[in-house]
């Protein structure tokens, strides 16, 4: 018998799914505790509740809770932050966060039903030492950029040159450098340095004389 060619189908997203003896509860919980936001519940009383973080959606769906049958793993744009919120918020913590040997910070706590939940962030530092020589190069920025720039940076633990790097090998590849939540905090430094002109300003950019 021939085997079939499985088909070039791509999955746009998973939704895992967890059963829990409150719907309610534990959508509170998963919004309150754990920094998700609610997306639906569905019935009355509710038989179900979507929980969003970021883009992902997880199901609570009533049921007996197993939560010997497996874990879940979201990979978040940082994992820190969002340990620090659960930590506040007295989430049980099974470990803080580590850089663990494959590429990722992570943590993992359980919710109220006893799930393992992990959250991690890609470590961009992973991998052996590249050598490098740097040159001197005269870069001239507009003024409101340049503090922008500064400002980037320090949110970002790396020195002006590093955030430069950073940026352009990403343009190299046609991608961008910036999380989510990074980008968010761009919008906030715009506004903090009154930068209201476009990504095409440059080209009408006319020093003062």
């Amino acid at each position: 018998m021939t085997t079939p060619t499985a088909p070039a189908v791509d999955c746009e997203q998973i939704h895992p799914s967890l059963p829990v003896s409150d719907v309610l509860a534990a959508a509170d919980f998963y919004t309150k505790k754990l920094g998700f936001m609610l997306a639906f519940t569905h019935g009355d009383p509710p038989e179900m509740a979507g929980v969003n973080l970021g883009h992902v959606q997880m199901f609570l769906e009533r049921g007996t809770p197993r939560p010997d049958g497996g874990s879940v793993y979201f990979v978040v744009d940082n994992a820190d932050e969002l340990y620090a919120f659960q930590q506040a918020n007295g989430v049980t913590i099974v470990h803080p966060p580590v850089d663990q040997p494959y590429g990722l910070r992570d943590y993992q706590v359980r919710d109220l039903h006893g799930y393992l939940l992990g959250f991690g962030h890609h470590l961009f530092n992973a991998g052996p030492p590249i050598e490098i020589e740097r040159v001197d190069v005269p870069v001239r920025l507009e003024k409101r950029l340049a503090a922008l720039l500064n400002d980037l940076a320090l949110h970002k633990n790396m020195s002006v040159t590093s955030c430069l790097e950073e940026m352009l090998l990403h343009t190299n590849e046609g991608v961008g450098p910036h999380t989510k939540s990074t980008l968010r905090h761009l919008q906030e430094l715009k506004r903090k340095h009154g930068i209201d002109y476009d990504s095409h300003a440059s080209y009408r950019f006319v020093e003062r004389e």
